[in-house]
């Protein structure tokens, strides 16, 4: 906790005189333009890796960065959180992209390896049904990169499946079908740093470095 604090008072002392202005103007509102969808992994810091503002991202984080997929009316078939992150997000907020990002050595996911690792833990344990559908497919298909560590390989078939169930959501569907809203699998590396996308036409993951910067930038104009 003493390290807590006396990061209020550097945050006070040395950044917050040029955020002044920036907390200011956003007293009267928020206007995010992504819904950030990332585990609750203190290792994954939003912001920094993505270098961006207060008021830049509405995030949501869990453990395994998961969705429960909606029913045909909506609801969601989880935990009321996520669904209600999701629908403001979407319908108040009008965010104009959703990405989900998962990361290497998830907890999470090495929980669903092994469930053993679970014992006593029935309300992770029920958590973590929503991760199946990757479990599955890396038994029945393999994994994307095959040079990874078995939990990495679940890791990233997760971000893919719970991309699935975000579209299970008819707001998310919807926002789409219009144009309105774009959604995005990324998947961070702690031990280098890196963080790469999914890519639908390589079927993989790639680095997001400048080279995909330009090319994606290029792409949309």
């Amino acid at each position: 906790m003493r390290e807590l604090i006396l990061g209020i008072v550097d945050f006070r002392e040395q950044h917050l005189p040029m955020l002044a202005e920036r907390f200011r103007t956003l007293s009267s509102g928020q206007s995010p333009d992504t819904l950030f969808i990332t585990c609750a992994d203190s290792r994954v810091v939003p912001n920094l890796l993505l270098s961006s503002d207060p008021g830049d991202l509405f995030t949501m984080r869990n453990v395994g960065n998961l969705i429960p997929p909606a029913k045909a009316d909506g609801a969601s078939t989880g935990d009321l959180s996520e669904a209600s992150a999701i629908d403001y997000a979407v319908s108040v907020l009008k965010v104009r992209n959703v990405v989900v990002c998962g990361h290497s050595g998830c907890g999470a996911m090495k929980a669903v390896l092994d469930p053993d690792m679970l014992s006593g833990s029935p309300n992770l344990a029920r958590w973590l049904y929503h991760a199946d559908t990757a479990a599955f497919r890396l038994t029945r298909d393999g994994p994307l990169d095959a040079s990874r560590p078995p939990f990495d390989q679940l890791s990233q078939l997760n971000v893919l499946a719970q991309l699935e169930h975000l579209a299970t959501y008819p707001i998310v569907r919807d926002q789409v079908a219009k144009g309105l809203l774009q959604l995005f699998g990324w998947w961070f590396d702690i031990a280098t740093g890196d963080m790469h996308a999914w890519r639908e036409r390589d079927r993989s993951f790639v680095l997001i470095d400048r080279t995909f910067a330009d090319s994606e930038t290029a792409a949309s104009e």
